[in-house]
């Protein structure tokens, strides 16, 4: 009995997400310098296969970023709206991060690729420049209102944010590269937190 039309859309739109999620994997590790070779490799799958779903590997990596820009993994504002003190609220906001950064580390690497890589388009740059504006800005909010609450220490917040952010982007890095070593040793939220208690 051949497969009807809904079970052939379900096969392209899984076969289309194992090409995008190979991906992501080779794009996190070498950038733009990534082939569709690296990509169909990543994937298991034919090279052939690999242009079937794109046309080339700047559709890949456009797919790649807008996947970026409209994921949930940056989204900060939803924290700032949600009940609880501000500690809380930023508690589960480095809980979310670094849940995040453990599962999907190659999406962090990638969004470090695309801001340093000079023949990205300034459109997709400033985009995500925005991104991690409002992602910065989230957090100094948040750590602002925490220390008025007595809940986080009353340093600098721009110099905590910078900390913070420092210290997630190092995790990503080695994320992406101990793999093995950090699923086993992948720091917990309250080593984070620390830095931040009065």
């Amino acid at each position: 009995m051949p497969r009807t039309e809904e079970a052939n859309q379900r096969i392209r739109e899984e076969q289309r997400a194992k090409i995008l999620d190979a991906a992501w994997r080779a794009f996190a590790k070498k950038g733009t310098a990534a082939t569709m070779a690296e990509v169909a490799a990543e994937a298991d799958v034919s090279y052939g296969l690999v242009y079937r779903y794109f046309s080339s590997k700047e559709a890949i990596f456009k797919a790649l970023v807008e996947q970026m820009l409209q994921s949930g993994v940056l989204r900060v504002q939803r924290l700032l709206d949600q009940p609880g003190t501000p500690g809380e609220r930023l508690t589960s906001l480095i809980t979310k991060i670094l849940e995040a950064r453990r599962e999907r580390s190659e999406i962090f690497l990638l969004f470090q690729h695309v801001m340093s890589d000079e023949t990205m388009s300034e459109d997709v740059r400033k985009r995500l420049q925005e991104r991690g504006q409002a992602y910065y800005d989230g957090m100094r909010q948040l750590i602002v209102e925490a220390q008025a609450t007595g809940e986080v220490v009353a340093d600098d917040p721009d110099q905590l944010v910078v900390a913070l952010m420092a210290y997630l982007d190092g995790l990503s890095r080695l994320a992406a590269r101990e793999s093995e070593m950090l699923k086993e040793h992948f720091p917990d939220p309250e080593i984070v937190l620390r830095m931040l208690k009065p």
